[in-house]
Order: C-alpha cells, then sequence, then structure tokens
C-alpha cells in the first residue's frame, strides 16, 4: 500500500476504546482541552492520550511539524530530581553517562542499567547547580522509581564511618511537559521569551519564563526536528497550551505523528526497539557511554557491556527500507539463503522519503549499509535493503 493511502486510512481505523475503559485511563491536565481540540483519544501506557485530531490526520500532522511546528502533549512522562551533595556519584552507578564531566546546564541522553547489562529505561538528565533534572518513559515509571529507590537505599548503607550519603529523589507530580517541535518553534518560544535564543543549543537545559509562567526549557526532543521540552506546573498546562496555539502556524499533534517522526529519525521506542535484555551496544548507543566510563566502569552491567567493546555482539540495531507492504513488530527478516536473521521491532511508512521503513536487530554480520534482504509481510518476502540512520537527517540547532 503506499505511504499516502496508508497514512490516510488512518483516521478510518477503529482505534478508541468504549467510553468507560477510556475513563478508567489516566487523563493529563489537558484531558478536556485535547477533546475540545478535537482529539481522538486512545489508550497509551495506562493513559488517554490524542493519537490525531479532528480535521487533521497523522500524516498532515507529520508533514505540518517539517514544515512549521507543532505542539505534542508529553505530560504523563515521568520527572524526577534527584538532590544532594552525592547525586552525581549516585547517579552514575546506575547509569551509563559520565555526568560528573557535564557543563551545568547541559542534557545528555543515558539509560538505566540492570546487572546483565540490559536496558531497564531510556532517558534524558539534566545537569543543575543543585540537581539533576530527569525525564523517564512513561511506560517504566513505576519500576524506573522503585529501581532508583532500592539502590538509593543501597547506595545509602555503604556509607563508611561518620560519613552519612546526604542524596534525595523528589518526584515531581505537580509538572507537566509539552514538546514545541518545529522549523519555527525557536522563533515562537523567542516571542514568548521576549529573548535571544540563538546561543540556546541543542541538549542544553535552561529555566526562563514563557510569558509570566516559571519554567524549565530544554532544547531536545524525539522528533528529530530542532524544538523544546518545556515543563511547567500542572496549574499553568492550559495557559501554555492557548499561548503557543496562539500563533496560527502552530498546531496540536497527537501520537501518531510523534512516532511516525522519531521512527524516521532512527530513535528507540522502548519496549520495542530496546528491552532489559538489550545493552546499549546492541542498540546502537554505544556513544551515550562515556569515554572515562568505558575504562572505569562503574554501573550496572558494566562488565558485560565493557567486553562488547572488545569482542563485539551477536546482533545489532539497524536501519532498513522495504519495497512493497508495510512491515510491521515482529515480522521476520531473512538472508539470500533464507535463513532467518532478525526481526523487525519498530516499522511505520516514512511521508518525508514515501517509503516503508523499519527499525530491527539483525544477526552481526549483515549489519553493514547497503546490505540487501528479504522481510516476510502476509507471508510474502519482499525486498528490503539495510540504510544508515537517521533515515531522514535531523535539524538540531548545534
Amino acid at each position: 500500500m503506499p505511504v499516502t493511502s496508508f497514512m490516510a486510512s488512518a483516521q478510518s481505523v477503529e482505534i478508541s476504546k468504549t467510553q468507560n475503559f477510556l475513563k478508567e485511563l489516566k487523563q493529563t491536565p489537558l484531558y478536556n482541552y485535547h477533546i475540545e481540540k478535537g482529539g481522538k483519544m486512545v489508550p497509551f501506557d495506562g493513559w488517554s492520550m490524542p493519537v490525531y485530531y479532528a480535521n487533521q490526520s497523522v500524516l498532515s500532522e507529520h508533514i505540518h511539524t517539517r514544515e512549521y511546528a507543532l505542539l505534542f502533549d508529553i505530560l504523563h512522562m515521568l520527572q524526577f530530581k534527584i538532590l544532594g551533595k552525592d547525586c552525581i556519584r549516585f547517579l552514575e552507578s546506575l547509569v551509563v553517562a559520565n555526568i560528573e564531566e557535564m557543563p551545568l546546564g547541559s542534557s545528555v541522553l543515558s539509560v538505566l542499567t540492570n546487572e546483565n547489562g540490559g536496558i531497564i529505561d531510556d532517558n534524558v538528565i539534566c545537569k543543575h547547580a543543585n540537581h539533576l533534572y530527569v525525564v523517564s518513559n512513561a511506560a517504566c515509571a513505576d519500576k524506573d522509581l522503585a529501581h532508583v529507590r532500592t539502590k538509593m537505599g543501597e547506595f545509602q548503607k555503604k556509607a563508611v564511618g561518620y560519613y552519612i550519603s546526604n542524596i534525595s529523589i523528589l518526584y515531581l507530580t505537580n509538572l507537566i511537559i509539552f514538546y514545541n517541535k518545529g522549523p519555527l518553534a525557536a522563533e515562537i518560544l523567542r516571542k514568548l521569551c521576549d529573548k535571544d535564543l540563538s546561543d540556546f543549543m541543542f541538549m542544553t537545559a535552561r529555566f526562563l519564563h514563557v510569558k509570566t509562567i516559571e519554567s524549565h526549557v530544554s532544547r531536545s526532543g524525539y522528533t528529530g526536528e530542532d524544538g523544546f521540552e518545556i515543563s511547567v506546573a500542572a496549574t499553568s498546562a492550559q495557559r501554555l497550551a492557548k499561548l503557543i496555539l496562539g500563533y496560527p502556524s502552530v498546531h496540536f499533534a497527537g501520537l501518531g505523528a510523534r512516532d511516525s517522526l522519531r521512527l524516521e529519525a532512527g530513535l528507540c521506542l522502548y519496549g520495542h526497539d530496546l528491552d532489559n535484555s538489550i545493552t546499549p551496544v546492541e542498540a546502537g548507543l554505544s556513544w551515550t557511554i562515556g569515554k572515562c566510563r568505558r575504562v572505569d566502569g562503574g554501573f550496572l552491567g558494566a562488565n558485560r557491556i565493557l567486553s562488547q567493546f572488545k569482542g563485539g555482539v551477536a546482533r545489532r540495531r539497524v536501519g532498513l527500507t522495504i519495497e512493497g507492504a508495510l512491515a510491521k513488530e515482529n515480522a521476520e527478516i531473512y538472508n539470500s539463503d533464507d535463513e532467518l536473521i532478525g526481526k523487525v521491532t519498530s516499522g511505520g511508512p516514512s511521508p518525508t522519503l514515501n517509503k516503508n521503513i523499519a527499525m530491527e536487530y539483525i544477526k552481526s554480520g549483515y549489519h553493514k549499509s547497503g546490505t540487501l534482504l528479504k522481510v516476510k509481510v502476509r507471508n510474502k518476502l519482499q525486498d528490503a535493503k539495510i540504510v544508515k540512520m537517521p533515515f531522514v537527517p535531523s535539524r538540531y540547532h548545534k
């Protein structure tokens, strides 16, 4: 099916559950505002979230993000602070990032690992003068907090003599986050803050006033486009949304466009492209491991992960373009000898490239760009080719 036909048909698919079921789901502070704006609500990680909006489509929202700017509600994401003079030493025992050497006001993508080197979750860490601000996936919120709290207790018990570990965790239930993404995002935020943002670089964070709304703003995101994550008090959520949507070039966008954009950007979705059996090296996330951490380790699963730099891995995450029908999650991948060598973890149409794309884990040796393979879709083998990611070049402000 052509990409445009597939994306257009998304509107006609029955995506909602019963009204009673939706009422049982958690709701962000903007739930009623989404309904007012024509949001088509679906269950997502225990929340009722918009997948797209009336008079729009996944395709139109995707294209609008690339050309103008869109506002995404990600208010369901987990946010927490780690405070105290030992906060860096503690968090470095759980993640692969080199937080100690990060400049103040900088952000980094990292992963929480388990004792076997598998990924518990991916997260973004912002370093500030008196705390670390962490954003993680909504689906992993309970297990992430449980893991961090358990390890904090163990960390504090290791205190020697009269030394008392100074660390605490603050779960930010009263804060919510927006994505403001697209080529016009910076100009819109500049007008709302009345500040020059030209030196506000990718993967840095600041405390700003958006009009009079106190905000934590990071220049980062999940779409491959330039843009900002804006965290504000829940009581200010609707006011901020109205301020941003007051610009004619900005629309709301739902989960559908967010997912197709992140796929084009070659970014992972936890529970699909990442899980607790996959290491950062297998996932193509070796770059998240700080240079000194590759020597000193000091994080959970370090022995296995660091050994993979020398010994290699049996599987690798790669990108694939596909001729013919869409290849969905778990579609099987074969080599020229009809040997099963991997499975798709994320797949979908690329509106920008006008072809179907996918990410998958395949047997090492078949991961080089240009390698020709076959993907089984509806019991038929279709031609596919390994390509470099991101599928669509990112446009970050660096």
